[in-house]
């Protein structure tokens, strides 16, 4: 298992059209890929477009990235990636 840690910076937060961008590039990826709010107030999987929205991750929400499965490197970049280019809304 290998984490990471991106914080949201499109001034939108999670909402629904990012969730699903986010949705769609986990399920790209076989490993698992849970998603921790850094203050402890919940977690979510990835693939789960219910459970990302109910993060409530709001403009400058830090989240840990935990992915573990035989493509956990490539699936880690491109969370990572998804969430640096501001899931295109900056």
């Amino acid at each position: 298992m290998i984490e990471g840690r991106v914080t949201v910076s499109n001034t939108l937060g999670l909402h629904a059209r990012a969730a699903a961008q986010l949705v769609k590039t986990a399920a790209e990826f076989t490993s698992k890929i849970v998603l921790e709010r850094s203050d402890g107030k919940g977690s979510a999987d990835a693939k789960s477009i219910l459970g990302v929205l109910t993060l409530s991750a709001r403009y400058g929400t830090e989240l840990i990235v935990r992915v573990e499965g035989e493509d956990e490197v490539r699936a880690l970049a491109g969370i990572i990636e998804l969430f640096g280019r501001g899931f295109g809304e900056n």
